[in-house]
């Protein structure tokens, strides 16, 4: 389902645009200067920032950050489910070659389901406790497929859940979600997703609060089906050893913005910005010291109505000097984080590339974390 390049927005603005993604030629999904603002009494919340990437069919693509980075934002505006009476959406999103900014709320709900799904974060609140989950899933089918009967649709939806692994499907159709453990009704949300065959699945914390056995099977699970539909994945979480797993490309975003980016190999071997040196560090590692502690991210998450000036990681920074008063005036541009132009991993970071490698070796690989 290949597309041709989008024009750019022509949106007035006064950072200048982020590079193109090397794939974004093949890209089933790709995102140009997205900005996501929600109005309030307190402000204007800048949730994302102008952030651009690309996703291809059979890849995947792990956003990682901390609370309040943009992540969940992102998704939710590429599944135009943002309420457009308090949401200001810019830049450009398009979906199999078609630009979904700026579409109706019929035509983005005909893609949503048939082009594009999602997995949520809480399967036991996204699913409605008063309908069994078959109907659910079934009704999902339906929706997208209005001359299959019913019959039919329960026959698509027992299927689907037969093929995420729930046993006797038959059965299971007819039960409630408070009748699923938590394993379960995450698998009965993929099948929901996957219950129309969409090119692009986003799967937004799909296994937070599971233990480690079943979160394996679900990431399995995903890998298997996205074999087999050939689906470009989004995989939001803050769990960067499930990104290691799993993902393909990685995106780092902070503050609603887009602070480094690359393969997952290139981010998590050789990360380049501080703060996805600060991820890694409080992450524990397999091959260092057992007795080492863990770094935590000194202070907190940015306001999103006041964003520090310049970098906008720069107070939690203990690099920030060294780039002199630009980490505190300038907003740095994603740029190529070493010598080449062409392998496509970026960094948004006022220190040079020389000045990051030195700090990376002393900071992260002495305490043992280095991939």
């Amino acid at each position: 389902m290949d597309s041709s390049e989008p024009s750019p927005s022509g949106e007035p603005d006064d950072r200048p645009a982020v590079p193109a993604q090397r794939s974004d030629q093949d890209a089933y999904l790709r995102v140009s200067d997205l900005r996501v603002r929600f109005d309030t009494e307190d402000g204007v919340v800048r949730a994302v920032d102008g952030v651009s990437f690309a996703v291809e069919r059979g890849r995947t693509l792990g956003i990682v950050g901390e609370s309040g980075s943009g992540k969940s934002v992102t998704s939710l505006a590429i599944l135009g489910l943002h309420d457009p009476r308090r949401t200001t959406i810019t830049g450009e999103i398009s979906v199999g070659g078609r630009q979904v900014v700026g579409l109706s709320d019929e035509e983005v709900r005909r893609l949503r389901g048939r082009d594009m799904a999602m997995i949520f974060q809480d399967p036991l609140s996204a699913l409605h406790p008063y309908y069994t989950v078959g109907r659910q899933i079934a009704e999902a089918y339906r929706v997208h497929h209005p001359k299959a009967n019913r019959r039919e649709a329960r026959q698509r939806a027992v299927d689907m859940l037969d093929r995420v692994g729930i046993p006797q499907p038959a059965r299971r159709f007819d039960q409630y979600p408070h009748e699923f453990s938590g394993g379960m009704r995450q698998r009965a949300m993929i099948a929901m997703s996957l219950v129309n065959d969409p090119a692009l699945l986003i799967a937004d914390e799909p296994t937070t609060a599971l233990d480690v056995t079943v979160q394996a099977q679900i990431l399995d699970l995903l890998a298997d089906l996205q074999a087999e539909f050939h689906s470009a994945i989004i995989l939001i979480t803050h769990d960067l050893g499930v990104v290691g797993q799993v993902a393909d490309d990685v995106l780092v975003m902070y503050g609603g913005r887009a602070v480094e980016r690359g393969s997952v190999e290139q981010v998590l071997r050789s990360p380049q910005h501080p703060y996805t040196w600060g991820l890694l560090s409080s992450v524990p590692s397999l091959h260092g010291d057992a007795d080492a502690d863990l770094v935590p991210i000194p202070g907190n998450p940015p306001s999103l109505i006041n964003l520090p000036s310049g970098c906008a990681f720069h107070p939690r920074c203990r690099y920030a000097d060294r780039a002199g008063s630009r980490s505190r005036s300038d907003v740095p541009e994603l740029r190529p984080a070493g010598q080449s132009d062409s392998d496509g991993h970026l960094v948004a970071c006022h220190l040079g590339a020389e000045e990051r490698a030195a700090f990376y070796a002393e900071d992260i690989a002495s305490v043992g974390v280095a991939r």
